[in-house]
This record gives structure tokens, C-alpha cells and sequence, in this order.
């Protein structure tokens, strides 16, 4: 898993990858002449903390495979990182047929890959901040971007089941929803299946 970073990151990865390659170790040190000491440890707090460089041993590092590093943009986080989550949330709409269907619908790509999201209105704050920490694009009703992001919607009550560690709108809703656009067709078909037969 990487996760983006700023260009002051992305250049001083780029120096390290230039000069060591992913195979040769080196220590913050390399920076001495560069940044400050305490911008080096900002440096490399994130790098590592981003997915960037590995710790090799108690003073080394070394550089992930810029292929990885960019590959590893794109990965999907959500559904393990919502399951640190405080506050209460639901799954609904596209996430929900996705969800309910065992992903016999699936929505996302790595080019684009939306979750769709209850939360309580006076929450709502709360969520913003916890993907801004976790560096995942999240919206308030509408929005998008390229990759993985959220798209909260303030609901005055929660109302979901829980299915394979996920908090989901119940069935019952997701099949009206699924029911009521030909898209969805093959999940409908699929959840009735399996949940009503």
C-alpha cells in the first residue's frame, strides 16, 4: 500500500531512488547537507509512513520499486480501514448492491472506485477527518477523482446490518434500489436468489 505524498516527498524519494536503486541501503544521513535535521526526519517519517522507502534495520532504509510505489496508489483501502472507525456508518446505494450482490456487481476500477456512505449529520465532521488522515478524497454528497474516494451522506439515523465485517443498508432497501434501475439487473437477480429462494 502507498499513499500519496507531497512533491517535497516525491522529490527527495526521487534523489534517494537516483542515487541508491532499491537494492543499496543508506541512512537519514544522506540529507544532512540538504535539509534541516528536523525536515530530514519529517522527510523521512513519511516516506516510510507512505509506503515510499522500508526501514532494513534500526539506521537503513531503502527504496520500494518506484513501479510498486505508483502501482500501490491505487489499491483498495477502504473497506480495511473503515473497520477502525468510531463512529457508526452504513453502506448504501452502489456500495450496497455491490456489497449484498458477494460483488457480482462491481462498480470500481482502479481508474475510478467509489464508496458510497451513510453517516450521522452531527458525524460528519468527524468522517472528514478521518479519511483526510487517511488520505482517501472523500465528498459530501457528489464529487470525484481518479482512484479510490468517499462520497458521505449526512442521514439524520443509521440504519444497517452488518455483513462480513462491513456496516450495510439492510437488504431490504439495497434490493428496492437494485429493483429500480436495469444496471443493476444481474445483482437483483442475484440477491433474490440468494436471499429469498
Amino acid at each position: 500500500m502507498t499513499i500519496e505524498i507531497p512533491q517535497y516527498g516525491l522529490r527527495a524519494y526521487a534523489l534517494l531512488f537516483s542515487k541508491f536503486g532499491v537494492r543499496e541501503a543508506f541512512k537519514q544521513s544522506e540529507l544532512d547537507w540538504i535539509v534541516s535535521s528536523s525536515m530530514k526526519k519529517k522527510i523521512f517519517a513519511l516516506l516510510l509512513r507512505c509506503g515510499w522507502i522500508e526501514k532494513k534495520d534500526r539506521e537503513t532504509y531503502t527504496c520500494v520499486a518506484p513501479a510498486q510505489a505508483i502501482q500501490g496508489l491505487l489499491e483498495f483501502r477502504v473497506p480495511q480501514i473503515i473497520r477502525c472507525a468510531q463512529k457508526p456508518y452504513a453502506f448504501t446505494q452502489l456500495s450496497a448492491v455491490e456489497i449484498w450482490s458477494d460483488f457480482s456487481y462491481v462498480q470500481r476500477g482502479r481508474e475510478k472506485s467509489p464508496y458510497f456512505i451513510n453517516v450521522i449529520q452531527k458525524d460528519l465532521q468527524y468522517w472528514k477527518d478521518f479519511f483526510h488522515t487517511q488520505e482517501i478524497p472523500n465528498y459530501v454528497h457528489s464529487g470525484t477523482t481518479i482512484g479510490e474516494y468517499i462520497i458521505l451522506i449526512p442521514v439524520r439515523k443509521i440504519v444497517a446490518e452488518e455483513k462480513e465485517g462491513l456496516f450495510v443498508e439492510s437488504l431490504q432497501k439495497t434490493m428496492k434500489y437494485a429493483a429500480g434501475n436495469d444496471i443493476f439487473a444481474y445483482a437483483f437477480e442475484y440477491m433474490k436468489r440468494k436471499y429469498y429462494y
